[in-house]
């Protein structure tokens, strides 16, 4: 769907519409099984209508426009992909916005944090806001996130630092998965591999020397994640040591 009026901006309402006009109902049934949507699942009780990726995207390309406050109104929906195309929205208008936007979507972002609230809300978002705008700035904040009960919030503290990672600046994520070796989610042991694999593409003996010092503590699905990309036997190596 295309925005039909070049005056009058997008509304939340306008992208619901569009929304269900894409919706899939076997797809959000899929969707509800992949994401735990079920009794004590860690999306138990979220609401899928079954809408793509790439169809999101396109929607969040014809609703960029859309004012901030009723970006916050998609956001605060209880379809996942109504917060998913929220989120998408406001990481085209952080990427392209001046610094009194930047703030303001990262303002709307916090203020609305716990409807960030699934592993792939947390992956299309963290590193596109908060890593950017934490980048020059303090960040107390990923510590304050790491030290959450909210599994959300610690991944949006590991995920942050993958714009780090890009710059150059390692350090944060490997103090990230330092503090949160003990983590008991699996979710948060995949997130800190993803990103150890990530900081290994940029200096691969800085973080292969942080894995050896910390091996066999690291849970076994980070150590997998980390070392996804290294040779054969290289991998058999690290595993040996778990």
């Amino acid at each position: 769907m295309t925005v039909k009026s070049a005056t009058k901006p997008p509304t939340a309402a306008d992208a619901m519409t569009a929304l269900q006009g894409c919706a899939d109902p076997v797809r959000a049934a899929g969707a509800m099984r992949y994401f735990k949507t079920g009794p004590g699942g860690y999306g138990e009780g979220d609401r899928f209508i079954g809408v793509t990726a790439p169809q999101l995207h396109k929607l969040s390309r014809d609703f960029k426009a859309m004012p901030l406050e009723q970006a916050e109104i998609l956001l605060n929906d209880p379809v996942h992909e109504a917060r998913s195309l929220a989120l998408l929205i406001l990481v085209i208008r952080y990427g392209r916005g001046d610094e009194p936007e930047r703030q303001n979507v990262f303002d709307l972002y916090l203020k609305n944090l716990d409807r960030v609230d699934n592993w792939d809300l947390v992956d299309c978002s963290a590193a596109y806001i908060v890593g950017p705008h934490l980048r020059h700035r303090d960040r107390r904040l990923l510590d304050k996130l790491a030290a959450s009960p909210i599994i959300w919030r610690r991944r949006v503290a590991v995920l942050a630092t993958w714009h780090f990672i890009r710059a150059g600046e390692l350090a944060p994520t490997l103090a990230l998965c330092d503090r949160l070796m003990a983590d008991k989610h699996d979710l948060m042991h995949k997130a800190c591999g993803w990103m150890l694999r990530e900081a290994m593409k940029r200096d691969q003996k800085a973080v292969e020397d942080w894995l050896v010092a910390r091996t066999p503590g690291i849970p076994r699905t980070t150590l997998r994640y980390a070392i996804e990309h290294l040779p054969p036997e290289r991998r058999k190596w690290y595993l040996a040591l778990k």
